[in-house]
């Protein structure tokens, strides 16, 4: 489906699944897997709508959204999804399936990265997120093994098998290409290093329900607040101080100035007064986990390969910029640790 039938879809789902009369419906921020757009009623509001490609695992999407309704109703900023008159939060009509979320006007994502008051207001949205999420009905917080946030033989294996594949002459072609096989040779060679860095973890991290995929484009800033955190993934247990440091230390953040320890200082101060029940160990490990986990990462250095229509300039300036960031956290793990331990204390 293109996007001029994509907005006739949706110019005649929306009046009959969700009593919207659009007067206009244009194309929307672009989405990894989703394809979106903008309704605008006639009093001016406006709505965002998602539609989903056919495959699309829409049970799973269905869980996703819960799990934001759920951290809404804890008073975290997430976007109110707008049900159909029967309660559904996806809707299915004439072979497209789409979702209605309220549109946040005036925000834009923290791709840019962060500096000043944002820093700690990012670390105070994660740490209300998390503090609600931590009374999710799927199950509480638990110990997992730090291996199993960072496991270095699994990547070892992951990567081997991406080299094969480059190996075996696919038809991945391109300058990035043949810049994601040397990064993915280097990693594997990077690895028994990785693997010393990784011994300096606790033994286990606290794994508990989280957003999943709480990365820049999914959290939305208004000036120097967060206005919307969107884009959930179905509830599942995973490390807090990973997902953290997803956000915190995003590698446009690392590279763009030599001051992110501290601003990773603020952030990581500001969630734990918003969420004390994390203990300080996770929050102590937030540096070395983002390190070691981006270090193991076969993502996307496998696009390429797997997903080679998804290798777009955007994608690929992620992927150079991802694997710059490996080197320059591990270079300064020792100093942002310490700052850490200076404002944890």
């Amino acid at each position: 489906m293109n996007a001029e039938s994509d907005v006739a879809a949706v110019t005649d789902i929306l009046p009959r699944c969700y009593r919207i009369v659009p007067t206009a419906v244009v194309g929307g921020p672009r989405g990894t897997a989703t394809r979106n757009y903008l309704a605008q009623e006639h009093d001016g509001r406006r709505w965002f709508v998602k539609v989903y490609p056919p495959g699309t695992d829409l049970q799973g999407e269905q869980e996703a959204l819960r799990l934001g309704e759920f951290a809404r109703g804890s008073g975290v900023p997430v976007p109110a999804v707008r049900r159909s008159p029967a309660g559904e939060l996806v809707v299915t009509a004439e072979g497209t399936a789409v979702s209605v979320s309220e549109y946040v006007d005036g925000a834009h994502t923290a791709e840019g990265g962060l500096h000043g008051c944002r820093w700690a207001a990012v670390g105070e949205a994660v740490g209300r997120l998390h503090r609600a999420l931590a009374q999710h009905p799927t199950g509480s917080p638990r110990p997992v093994p730090a291996s199993e946030v960072c496991d270095v033989q699994r990547s070892r294996q992951r990567l081997q098998r991406l080299l094969a594949q480059y190996g075996r002459g696919t038809t991945a072609r391109g300058e990035f290409a043949a810049w994601a096989r040397r990064a993915a040779e280097e990693r594997i060679a990077a690895l028994p290093r990785v693997a010393a860095m990784l011994s300096g973890l606790p033994p286990v991290l606290t794994a508990q329900i989280v957003h999943g995929d709480l990365a820049s484009p999914n959290v939305l800033l208004r000036e120097q607040e967060v206005a919307g955190l969107i884009d959930f993934r179905p509830p599942r247990h995973r490390s807090a101080a990973w997902e953290l440091g997803r956000i915190v230390l995003d590698p446009r953040t690392v590279l763009a100035g030599p001051d992110w320890p501290a601003g990773l200082g603020e952030a990581v101060a500001a969630y734990r007064e918003a969420n004390p029940g994390l203990p300080v160990e996770d929050l102590l490990a937030v540096p070395r986990v983002a390190a070691g986990y981006m270090a193991c990462s076969v993502y996307p250095l496998s696009e390429p390969v797997d997903h080679p229509a998804a290798v777009t300039p955007e994608l690929e300036r992620y992927g150079l910029a991802r694997h710059a960031a490996v080197g320059v956290l591990t270079e300064r793990l020792d100093e942002a640790e310490e700052v850490l331990r200076d404002r944890l204390s």
